[in-house]
């Protein structure tokens, strides 16, 4: 791995404390760099897990989570990424594209893996891995849950925040 990308990593500061991202740019690349891109932005910064199902997976990166807006789960940065499945595994700590039926629908939404769910490899982008924080993805994962207007029990009943996403050097983070 001489990847020069492979020498930063994501810093993705909560309202429950930091988790430390590494990136599969090898695999994943021009979605490493579109998430790289809006966090440089400052995009994610004041969105929230907007989704959490417990067990499952806890998913962010909307703006429309910036405020209680009635369509949060439906925004995005204004385009679509082309998918890049993959062969990495969906498993505990695992950063993959939130997207539509359309397999080419991603933009900004991701959601992080809470346990094993290997159903969706090959069908999501997967592009990164919790490195640190693992128990802060825990207390996110237990958050208080009430059925969203789909019926699916996964909207919190706390907000929790996503202060800011830094890309930062790797050793910065040791």
């Amino acid at each position: 791995m001489n990847d020069i990308d492979t020498n930063e990593v994501g810093v993705i500061k909560t309202t429950q404390g930091e988790m430390v991202v590494e990136f599969w740019p090898d695999v994943a690349p021009k979605t490493v760099e579109n998430f790289k891109k809006l966090a440089q932005e400052g995009f994610y910064d004041g969105t929230a897990f907007h989704r959490i199902v417990k067990g499952f997976m806890i998913q962010g990166g909307d703006p429309l989570s910036k405020k209680d807006d009635s369509m949060v789960g439906t925004g995005g940065p204004g385009y679509k990424l082309k998918a890049e499945f993959n062969s990495k595994s969906h498993v505990r700590g695992v950063l993959s594209m939130a997207r539509s039926q359309d397999p080419d629908s991603a933009g900004s939404q991701f959601f992080i893996c809470l346990g094993d769910a290997k159903f969706l490899d090959r069908q999501y982008t997967a592009f990164a891995q919790v490195i640190k924080g693992d128990g802060v993805l825990g207390k996110i994962g237990d958050t208080t849950t009430t059925s969203g207007s789909g019926g699916e029990k996964s909207q919190p009943t706390v907000r929790v925040g996503v202060e800011s996403v830094k890309i930062v050097p790797a050793d910065s983070v040791k």
